[in-house]
């Protein structure tokens, strides 16, 4: 029987639902709970709308370990690597790959504790100046571009010394689709804020459409932190998710309408199995929207590369101490000792 080629296995559907679940952005998944997951043929229709990305761990070399179990954790820690992409169709076929093409717009790295107490979400900036194997120093949003998720993750993990478990690319537009399945989310403006251009927020909490979330989290002119305050922008929106499926999860309607929303926007490595998926939705389940701490990953601001592109420069005597914590899965300890030198998501983002 003749192999089947690699771009085709990346490119043939999930076979396995329970990922809808957790690829919910991975940090709904823990909350949302399964109301409607024993529904076969919805199962069946989810499975049917879910991109594959094979393996991308396989091949890559030189990997940090797992973090060391500890006896008294029924559970191990999971580390989990989210991008936001221009096409996750794009992402799951290497041979629509193209050098400065489909650079991602969102790094998320999540880190799920084995204790199941906390997790926590560290905002990579896209433009973090990084060494990229086989391309040496560029922005770490280029390694997706120059060879998908297996060069993503081998860049992440050579950058963090952090075992990443699981990979996910989700559609950048599907801001729209989650965020019209759920009837929309509240974000609170503390004060009137736009770009002198299109976008335009009166100070308030508001109510936001699909497209209003669009318009929020792509807003980068006008912000006070620049592309770290769309950074940040990201991350409440991911916040403000969390908090309307957790606060609607025994709705099986909209649950419905939301994880159908999911499978249309997200892809994943096949490692995603039914056990694994339903093991840390069953372990995690406890876990409120207050319990995930977001931040943005240490760093000292923006500079010039020697070719004269402006990057952000990561601070290593900040952001090593914290890869550390979670490769050796203590960051939960280690984010409460050190909340004031971390850049940790405000109650209320500008």
């Amino acid at each position: 029987m003749p192999t089947e080629p690699t771009h085709a296995r990346t490119r043939r559907r999930m076979s396995n639902t329970a990922r809808a679940l957790t690829v919910a952005g991975v940090l709904v998944a823990v909350l949302a709970g399964a109301a409607v997951g024993g529904v076969a043929w919805f199962q069946h229709r989810l499975a049917n709308n879910i991109e594959s990305l094979g393996d991308p761990f396989q091949d890559l070399p030189d990997r940090p370990s797992p973090a060391p179990s500890d006896p008294a954790e029924p559970n191990q820690a999971m580390n989990i690597l989210v991008l936001g992409s221009d096409s996750r169709i794009s992402a799951g076929d290497p041979s629509q790959w193209q050098a400065g093409a489909q650079r991602t717009d969102a790094i998320m790295l999540v880190h799920i504790p084995a204790s199941r107490e906390a997790a926590q979400v560290i905002s990579i900036p896209r433009d973090s100046w990084v060494e990229i194997p086989g391309h040496g120093e560029n922005k770490i949003n280029a390694a997706f571009s120059f060879g998908g998720p297996a060069l993503t993750i081998q860049t992440v993990e050579q950058l963090t010394g952090v075992h990443i478990d699981h990979f996910v690319v989700t559609d950048f537009t599907s801001f729209v689709g989650l965020t019209d399945a759920l009837g929309g989310v509240q974000i609170r403006i503390p004060e009137d804020i736009g770009d002198g251009k299109q976008v335009f927020f009166e100070a308030g909490v508001h109510q936001m459409t699909g497209e209003q979330a669009l318009k929020y989290v792509r807003q980068r002119h006008g912000l006070v932190n620049g592309d770290f305050g769309r950074v940040q922008r990201q991350q409440n929106w991911v916040r403000a998710i969390m908090g309307k499926v957790n606060n609607n999860r025994s709705d099986v309607v909209m649950m419905a309408r939301f994880m159908n929303a999911v499978s249309q926007s997200v892809a994943a490595d096949d490692g995603f199995t039914m056990d694994v998926m339903q093991g840390l939705m069953d372990s995690s389940r406890h876990l409120a929207t207050n319990d995930v701490t977001f931040m943005t990953a240490p760093n000292s601001g923006t500079g010039r590369s020697a070719g004269g592109q402006s990057i952000v420069v990561l601070d290593r005597a900040k952001f090593d101490p914290l890869m550390a914590a979670i490769a050796n899965d203590t960051a939960t300890e280690f984010v409460e000792q050190n909340r004031d030198s971390l850049t940790i998501l405000p109650a209320t983002v500008r």
